[in-house]
């Protein structure tokens, strides 16, 4: 495992991220982060700054149907802080690190997303991701990639060492939860890496057409994965969550196979 921490910080660095420009616009009452060019990276709307307000978002939170007993989470990229925010003020039994190469985005993100300052439940750290998980093994619960320049994702951020990288950061039951954008050219190549790294436990959710796709690696097969299951415990989640998870769960069952009533990870479906 220490082999391929050594590999990534030999050969990985990642700086094109450290001068982008970054802007911020208001449309209707929501406010936007824009890197580069015109696309919306994060969104917040001003009266409700720890609501999440982009689809995808929510989506991401699905790990918490797959894991009742998150205590830590590492994001690599922060954006508007958007899912750091909600996590703080909505999961106060988990503790945030999230690591941001540009400084100017931790600022903008304090300024004018009201990111919070740093405490004992949410860590901002100004600082390169590649290094950060290379130095960190079998460090969190679930680990968050969703680093966007305005070219998109960065190459460093989708090679296949990256993502074996990210096997070995999580814990042995850790989730990976990644933000891929549909559209990309190379997105079935993505996929096909994350699937190697996570031995084929992995799942995909729409979260719009054509934009972004949430994808979950898994280094240990979730204990219970019975649509039945994952509908009461979506329930649950929604009697203290403003998250759609219901409707979550009919996206996981659209776009992965289903059998007995199973949710199958793509390893198990190729297998029927």
């Amino acid at each position: 495992m220490f082999r391929v921490a050594k590999h990534l910080m030999r050969n990985f660095t990642h700086t094109s991220a450290v001068d982008e420009t970054a802007y911020v616009s208001e449309t209707n009452g929501v406010r936007s982060l824009h890197l580069g060019s015109v696309t919306v990276q994060s969104a917040m709307r001003i009266r409700d700054p720890f609501a999440l307000e982009l689809t995808y978002t929510r989506g991401i939170m699905c790990f918490l149907l797959f894991k009742n007993n998150v205590k830590d989470m590492l994001t690599i990229g922060l954006g508007g802080g958007s899912v750091a925010k909600y996590t703080y003020k909505n999961c106060p039994e988990i503790i945030s690190t999230i690591v941001e190469i540009n400084s100017k985005v931790i600022q903008m993100a304090r300024n004018q997303f009201a990111v919070p300052e740093n405490d004992d439940r949410m860590n901002v750290i100004e600082g390169d991701g590649l290094q950060y998980l290379a130095e960190h093994i079998n460090a969190t619960d679930v680990l968050l990639i969703d680093a966007f320049d305005s070219n998109g994702i960065p190459p460093d951020f989708c090679s296949q060492d990256f993502f074996d990288q990210c096997s070995v950061t999580l814990k042995r039951d850790g989730i990976f939860v990644i933000n891929l954008w549909g559209s990309d050219k190379n997105f079935d190549i993505y996929l096909q890496r994350i699937e190697q790294s996570f031995e084929q436990k992995v799942l995909m959710m729409r979260t719009g057409k054509p934009g972004n796709i949430v994808v979950f690696g898994f280094n240990k097969t979730p204990s219970n994965l019975s649509v039945a299951h994952l509908q009461e415990r979506a329930k649950a989640l929604e009697a203290q969550h403003q998250i759609e998870f219901s409707d979550f769960i009919d996206k996981l069952c659209n776009d992965n196979q289903v059998y007995q009533k199973r949710l199958m990870l793509r390893g198990d479906a190729s297998n029927i």
